[in-house]
């Protein structure tokens, strides 16, 4: 009988190495523009221009930002924060989030979207269709922080969010295709950016099988990287762009997702060492996190009918990839690549089981393995 690697997990960032240096903290949009906004409710109140604003983030922490440019007059005020995203390799690092501010008849707060902030036009986002790209907790951190400057209970104010040079930022993001039109998204569940920040992937692949499953498809393609989507939209032309997913190490996020979303089948497409990091039983295949088990690759080696010499060559490979060019030296590639994709495939289909519960359908699990240009198809199999 087949022994079932043992299913891991481990989506938390852990540490890899030591660092010499701790890698720097920023801020996130939506914890920007609540400052921003802040600041020009304060000036339209008072008439006094801030030089500096204090505001809460939603753990309560209180952080005091400066304010870049401030002007105000009897009808509106308008203050701007320069994003500082730390270490972290954003696009917005260095956005002017804008805020103005104007008073309104009715008590509390209206909230717009300016230039450089995106509009929704597809489900599965929680934000109304048509409203600007501002996320539920941007958007309570905007109001609690005008709220300590104004009494909203008893006058109003409209705050219009707008990021010069937006929409240009936005095209290096899934935006388009998450339906986010003209602009980026006004973000953060925290207010803090952290570095390299792998809760902000999980969180967009997340929020990219919503966005398919709202639209009505059934079917989500996991891709490791850029060069692996490109390959897969070629080979599986027939799906619209929404259900192509760049997965990169959140494997074990993004089935829990297609699973809660009832989704009918999944496809993944990878490369030969994800694929047996995957086989392994290994959802979190960071490069750092996880090594490839060469032992497994042996073991294939061996079960396709490969010479012991092979195997044991195998078994000493640098990577999974001089692994792949040993196969294929031997023509032993295609056989080779079928069994690791159906390995890794019964690890998906096992985990989706389990996150699914006894007796509850489950995902259609079907794997790609493709060269190392991402664009040629080497084999595939399903659970």
């Amino acid at each position: 009988m087949t022994h079932e690697p043992e299913l891991r997990e481990p989506d938390l960032p852990r540490t890899a190495k030591v660092r010499k240096q701790a890698l720097r903290t920023g801020w996130t949009t939506g914890t920007c523009a609540a400052a921003a906004a802040k600041a020009a409710a304060a000036a339209l109140s008072t008439g006094e221009i801030q030089d500096t604003v204090e505001i809460g983030l939603p753990a309560g922490q209180r952080v005091r930002f400066t304010v870049d440019t401030s002007t105000t007059d009897t009808t509106k005020a308008t203050a701007v924060v320069v994003k500082d995203a730390g270490d972290d390799p954003d696009v917005t690092h260095g956005a002017r989030l804008t805020a103005t501010v104007r008073w309104r008849d009715e008590p509390g707060i209206e909230l717009n979207g300016g230039e450089g902030v995106g509009v929704v036009t597809k489900p599965g986002l929680g934000l109304e269709l048509g409203a600007p790209a501002i996320n539920p907790v941007p958007r309570s951190m905007i109001t609690q922080s005008v709220g300590e400057v104004v009494d909203l209970t008893r006058q109003g104010i409209t705050v219009t969010i707008e990021v010069p040079d937006g929409e240009r930022m936005a095209r290096k993001t899934t935006n388009a295709r998450l339906g986010i039109i003209g602009g980026i998204s006004i973000l953060g569940t925290t207010g803090i950016v952290r570095p390299f920040s792998t809760a902000s992937w999980r969180a967009s692949v997340e929020q990219a099988i919503s966005v398919l499953a709202a639209q009505g498809e059934d079917t989500v393609v996991l891709c490791t990287g850029g060069r692996t989507e490109k390959g897969a939209m070629k080979l599986l032309e027939e799906l619209p762009e929404v259900c192509f997913v760049e997965v990169g190490d959140f494997t074990g996020a993004a089935l829990r997702r297609a699973v809660e979303n009832h989704l009918a089948r999944v496809v993944f497409a990878g490369m030969a060492g994800k694929l047996t990091k995957l086989a392994a039983g290994v959802l979190m295949t960071h490069y750092t996190r996880s090594k490839v088990s060469l032992d497994l690759l042996k073991d294939i080696t061996l079960k396709i009918g490969g010479p012991e010499n092979l195997a044991e060559e195998i078994a000493r490979a640098n990577t999974a990839r001089h692994a792949a060019e040993l196969w294929d030296q031997a023509a032993l590639l295609p056989a080779a690549g079928r069994e690791l994709c159906a390995r890794a495939a019964r690890v998906l289909s096992r985990f989706c089981a389990e996150l699914a519960g006894p007796g509850q359908a489950t995902p259609h699990v079907h794997v790609i393995m493709v060269d190392f240009t991402g664009q040629q198809k080497i084999a595939e199999a399903a659970a």
